[in-house]
């Protein structure tokens, strides 16, 4: 039976979302937008059993009425948009999920799913979303826990300008990563960090990359191991002296202030390039006490740009997108909890890596 769902926003990972979605032959997906352009290149791909609609997604009214009668409703906005649609997916009784890295748009849909019917399923993307699965996996192989470090990185292939990057995704999001503060437990204690602070050297595979610390990649990891462990972390993977020149942006020239990021959004879109040649760099490692002995144990992954259904997609659009087309298939399927919030580390990682979208991570 085709289950019918409503996708809002068409942007670079809407698009992807749709292609997965789509193909599968199991959904009836409606997709919602205020821009015609971007619905028009919608309508150009082809995609089979896919409904556009132009809309002002910003608008409570409306987007409760667009939500009506779907079972599930995914968010592919802006974070600043995710409130609005998270209380309106409650209101048409429709499971909910997001990709939001917004550590505060977060803590709003917990908030609404208090009491829920459905399932409200946020940070269903890589970082939050993929990550926190890998990490809780690993973890759960420990008899206690030490320290917990997760990095993540989606960058060009082939760097050759002075920023050594490519813009892949929202640029919204990521400079919402840049310059909010971050969540960390530091000797045991929930701390407060500054993002593009606590730099370090990273290297994988022979490649030299650079690590720090940037808003939102833990999602509810904080809550869910506060007690069990001494320190965890997380930081964004880049190539060195990315993080220099960002900072100088952000923080010299004061463009991280919240009346001036319009202008950094409109610099980085104006200079740095898009790409499809990319690769997602997964990295987590955990240090406990495991059969009487301190041992480490880590997890390592690279994902490519590839054809997905005929289509080019970057290796970001593809980790996103399966983050959480997966999802949708896993609480639809009853693998996971039907009502209320449901974290990115309730689900089993060989839950994740069996199903059909998942299965990109694992290819």
């Amino acid at each position: 039976m085709t289950s019918k769902l409503i996708l809002l926003g068409a942007g670079k990972i809407g698009d992807a979302i749709l292609n997965l979605l789509s193909h599968s032959g199991d959904y009836a997906v409606t997709v919602a937008d205020r821009d015609p352009l971007r619905l028009d290149t919608i309508r150009q791909a082809g995609f089979p059993n896919v409904r556009v609609v132009e809309a002002d997604i910003s608008d409570a009214s409306t987007v409760t009425r667009l939500i009506d009668g779907h079972q599930a409703t995914l968010s592919a906005c802006p974070y600043f948009l995710t409130p609005v649609i998270a209380a309106a997916a409650k209101v048409a009784c429709s499971h909910y999920f997001d990709l939001t890295e917004d550590v505060e748009s977060t803590r709003i849909v917990k908030q609404i799913a208090e009491g829920a019917s459905t399932a409200f399923v946020p940070q269903c993307g890589l970082a939050p979303g993929f990550i926190s699965i890998v990490a809780s996996d690993v973890a759960s192989r420990f008899d206690s826990l030490r320290d917990l470090s997760m990095r993540v990185g989606a960058l060009p292939i082939y760097p050759n300008n002075a920023f050594k990057y490519n813009l892949t995704w929202s640029t919204d999001g990521l400079i919402n990563e840049y310059c909010n503060p971050c969540e960390a437990i530091v000797d045991g204690q929930l701390r407060e960090t500054s993002a593009l602070e606590e730099i370090e050297a990273f290297a994988l595979d022979g490649i030299h990359y650079e690590a720090f610390n940037t808003s939102g990649g833990l999602g509810t990891l904080c809550e869910t191991l506060a007690g069990k462990v001494e320190n965890l972390n997380y930081k964004t993977v880049r190539y060195p002296g990315h993080r220099d020149i960002v900072k100088m942006l952000i923080r010299d020239l004061q463009l991280g202030l919240p009346a001036r990021r319009a202008i950094l959004k409109e610099i980085m879109e104006t200079a740095i390039p898009m790409t499809k040649q990319d690769v997602v760099l997964v990295f987590v490692s955990v240090c406990g006490m495991r059969g009487g002995r301190l041992e480490q144990e880590s997890y390592a992954k690279k994902i490519y740009s590839r054809e997905v259904n005929g289509q080019l997609l970057s290796a970001i659009q593809i980790t996103t997108a399966a983050g959480i087309c997966s999802m949708v298939d896993l609480v639809l399927a009853g693998k996971l909890p039907q009502a209320g919030l449901v974290r990115q580390e309730q689900t089993r990682l060989a839950d994740f890596l069996g199903n059909r979208f998942g299965q990109y991570y694992a290819a």
